[in-house]
């Protein structure tokens, strides 16, 4: 019958475009520096490349301000210095949730609440402290209803482990029991992800004799390195890293706590002994990585594991102590221009040489200039979503193209879409100066340019349905499909007439 194949074709569609959320990729935003933009500059850079999480490390006002009704979700921290009052009573933390976050919250998204990071390295002893201001905030949220939206952990370096090589063999300090243990429990019972800071340079750094640089840059060329306890082959040294995590946790019987990487990146300079602290070694490990994590690829240990990641960091830090490579691990110049270039959809290349995305072989697309005014895109998207004849609804909130709402952005759809719209000549690509053309795809998450080769590709994806006594054509996109087969999933039945 028409209907079984119907519903055939569309389950087999699913399987192949797949249907779970993947990975997250964050950033890390650190202010121990002197010439740093303003929190609302930061949140419209944050917007503009289209990063929707990002991680700060106390509960600064200017910056839960700044976020406010951008989309993004915020990781905020309870400072190592303030685990002491925290700890010690209820009330302490009650009134800071009460005067610094909820004043915010909703319109700023926040997710997570990190309460101490990597105690282990601090050279204060306040380890002890941790789970007591863990339990005193989740207290708190839980007061207002919010402990289940809004999480409690906290952030560990790798120095937490005694042995990370090989990675089966991996295996906590002994001497952080004491307040690992209750750590870990906590974590379980309120569905909290245990959170590590994983950095490939440093064991590459330290250690160049045994660690090949390609290894820990995600490098096809890199030799395998094979778990002599368990088989598994080891492409890089990021996974091994995170396997040795994932084991410790198991031989204390924690197998089904997740995993949260608060911090992983590459530094852009470093001391003279530092050769590898290079921009192109940077650019190189942050795309692979960002590739990685939002393919889902887990780990040997882990595959498929659906593992959250921050990239550190937004801008370098000059105020830092201790050697050169400390205070430069940033994508962005103060002017908030890119030290080098991204691909944050991870679905692209990055053209090593020009820092350019290459996310498409051809086709040509229209976007907002740079050099536009405010008041000029606004003109121009007005005429675009009216006497153009331009399909806005992409660009109305909720909907796949709103985020980031800026003019530019929504200026930039418009444009396109009337560009394509008018056979992709040069005279649609103009509005009064106010646009301009790219060869870089500006696609972004779900939010697709349309382009000529794309088109083109969409109108051969149809379905052709035989019914018992005619026939018709389905002309869908994949995404529509998508959608049928998640209607289908809730029972609900289409008769094909």
């Amino acid at each position: 019958m028409a209907r079984e194949w119907f519903l055939i074709e569309l389950l087999l569609i699913s399987s192949l475009i797949g249907f779970g959320q993947c990975a997250k990729i964050g950033i890390c935003y650190g202010r121990n520096a002197d010439d740093l933009p303003t929190p609302d500059k930061v949140a419209q850079l944050v917007q503009l490349h289209s990063i929707k999480y990002v991680r700060i490390y106390d509960s600064n006002i200017d910056v839960l301000k700044a976020f406010a009704n951008t989309g993004v979700e915020l990781i905020i921290g309870v400072p190592n210095s303030d685990l002491l009052p925290f700890s010690q009573y209820q009330s302490n933390v009650d009134t800071w949730l009460k005067n610094s976050i909820l004043p915010y919250y909703p319109a700023t998204m926040i997710t997570y609440i990190t309460v101490g990071a990597e105690v282990t390295e601090s050279p204060e002893n306040v380890s002890s402290l941790v789970v007591p201001a863990m339990v005193n905030v989740h207290n708190a949220l839980k007061k207002v209803g919010l402990h289940k939206r809004i999480k409690v952990s906290s952030t560990h370096s790798l120095g937490i482990l005694s042995r990370s090589f090989p990675p089966s063999a991996g295996a906590f300090n002994s001497s952080y029991a004491y307040f690992l243990k209750p750590m870990l429990e906590f974590l379980v019972e309120n569905e909290s992800p245990f959170m590590v800071d994983v950095y490939p340079y440093y064991a590459y750094r330290d250690s160049r004799k045994n660690v090949s640089l390609d290894y820990t840059l995600f490098s096809s060329t890199a030799p395998d390195v094979i778990d002599p306890n368990t088989g598994l082959v080891y492409t890089n040294m990021f996974d091994a890293q995170i396997d040795s995590i994932f084991y410790a946790l198991m031989a204390l019987n924690f197998k089904t706590l997740k995993l949260m990487v608060t911090e992983s990146g590459w530094p852009n300079k470093g001391a003279i002994s530092e050769t590898a602290a290079t921009p192109d070694n940077a650019q190189t490990y942050n795309t692979n990585l960002i590739r990685h994590v939002v393919n889902d690829s887990g780990t040997p240990a882990k595959p498929g594991e659906e593992i959250d990641t921050y990239i550190f960091s937004l801008f370098n830090e000059n105020r830092k102590p201790g050697i050169a490579s400390e205070r430069n691990w940033g994508l962005f110049y103060p002017d908030q221009t890119s030290i080098y270039s991204l691909d944050w959809s991870g679905r692209g290349n990055v053209d090593i040489s020009t820092g350019a995305n290459i996310t498409s072989s051809n086709g040509t697309w229209c976007v907002a200039s740079a050099n536009a005014t405010e008041a000029d895109l606004q003109n121009a998207l007005n005429w675009a979503c009216g006497p153009g004849n331009v399909d806005c609804s992409a660009i109305q909130p909720s909907q796949p193209c709103y985020q980031p709402d800026t003019t530019a952005s929504h200026a930039s759809f418009a444009f396109n879409s009337y560009f394509q719209m008018n056979g992709a000549k040069d005279v649609a690509c103009s509005f009064g100066g106010a646009a301009m053309k790219t060869t870089k795809d500006p696609s972004y998450d779900t939010c697709v340019y349309a382009n000529s080769s794309k088109l083109s590709k969409m109108n051969s994806s149809t379905s052709e349905v035989q019914t018992g006594t005619d026939r018709m054509i389905l002309r869908l996109s994949i995404l529509e499909l998508a959608g049928l087969v998640s209607l289908l999933s809730f029972g609900i039945v289409f008769d094909i007439m």
